[in-house]
């Protein structure tokens, strides 16, 4: 047993370059464990200055200096971010104040529909059964309320971490895109010389990390925007809060959509009921999921990394479950580092490497 273990880690990590990779991935990740959430600012400029680098870019080829470029392009950001938030975030809100004032009302009507099942298919259900079931979730809605409560008050002291973020975020995104090549050559000082892994795994990852976060928040915004038009011409209420949920449940591939689709479903039926009209507005919403699985996905993602779909559900739970939003956010793109890193360890000519050395 130990013999095969000698012979994986000689196959492995006899490379030097090998041995570098491993140290900068453990060494990043012992970082993110200890001090993400100071560094959580970082990395959501990071972000930003992903999205904001291709227009920076292609402006900066027209001969346009890049400080000017940089000023420009995040000025638009901003602006358009702000006449967003001023337009939608207002009606959102209100629309969920609206929708959470009528659960009381939505699960009575449940449960009445529910505690009618008994009768009309005595054969299958039992009351008791029903009864027992409604006491168990009424306790948890119960329990779920005085929670969100407490999360409520609590966000409260949050505000002055919202400061923080709306006056350092911006100021890190012109640094790091004005000064890009500078803050480059600075990272590159600090590698070491056996970089070779590193910097073939860092070249990829750089370039799929840049096609997603911009792939993603195009999608964010075609399906969130054409599932409210939707809703809105179909004239099903909360239209546009329903819309925004929408947008950001392709976050999380396959659960999202899937989680998603039972406010869209008690909506509709609170509303209308078993009529057509309910029928219609779910046959029109799977048109637009199977639109952005089956058309807008693969466009937007056409240089991605394929990956199984079981990888991607693993990564989304388990980077998730480490980094909550924004493990779901990169869950793809730190799945696809594995397979990178994987890989790379693979690649013919560590083994070439080591036959030279025996």
């Amino acid at each position: 047993m130990l013999s095969i273990f000698e012979r994986w880690y000689k196959r492995k990590f006899s490379d030097p370059d090998s041995v570098m990779l491993l140290m900068l991935l453990i060494i990043t990740s012992l970082l993110l464990a200890v001090w993400g959430g100071i560094l959580m600012p970082v990395i959501v400029a990071a972000v930003i200055a992903y999205l904001l680098d291709w227009p920076v870019t292609q402006l900066e080829k027209l001969g346009l200096s890049r400080s000017y470029v940089t000023v420009l392009v995040l000025f638009g950001f901003l602006s358009i971010s702000i006449l967003a938030f001023i337009g939608i975030v207002p009606v959102v809100t209100q629309q969920s104040i609206n929708l959470i004032t009528e659960m009381p009302q939505i699960w009575e009507e449940g449960q009445t529909w529910l505690l009618e099942l008994p009768e009309t298919y005595p054969d299958f259900v039992e009351t008791s059964h029903i009864q027992n079931m409604l006491v168990g979730v009424n306790e948890k809605i119960v329990s779920l309320g005085e929670q969100f409560l407490s999360a409520s008050f609590s966000s409260l002291g949050g505000l002055g971490a919202l400061l923080i973020y709306v006056i350092l975020v911006p100021l890190m995104v012109f640094f790091m895109l004005k000064d890009k090549v500078i803050l480059l050559g600075n990272v590159s000082s600090l590698l070491p010389a056996e970089r070779r892994l590193i910097k073939q795994v860092g070249t990829e990852m750089n370039s799929q990390i840049a096609n997603y976060i911009r792939g993603k928040v195009i999608e964010i915004v075609i399906v969130g925007t054409v599932s409210a038009v939707t809703f809105a011409f179909m004239d099903l209420r909360y239209a546009l809060l329903l819309g925004v949920l929408v947008g950001f449940s392709v976050l999380i591939p396959y659960i999202g959509a899937a989680v998603v689709t039972i406010p869209v479903a008690i909506v509709a039926l609170f509303q209308w009921g078993l009529t057509p009209d309910f029928w219609y507005l779910m046959i029109a919403y799977s048109i637009i999921q199977a639109l952005d699985g089956n058309a807008l996905v693969p466009i937007l993602f056409s240089e991605a990394v394929s990956l199984h779909p079981v990888y991607i559900i693993i990564a989304v739970l388990f980077f998730g479950g480490l980094w909550g939003f924004w493990g779901v956010f990169f869950a793809i793109p730190l799945a696809t580092l594995v397979k990178a890193v994987s890989t790379a360890w693979s690649s013919p000519k560590i083994h070439n490497k080591n036959m030279e050395a025996n």
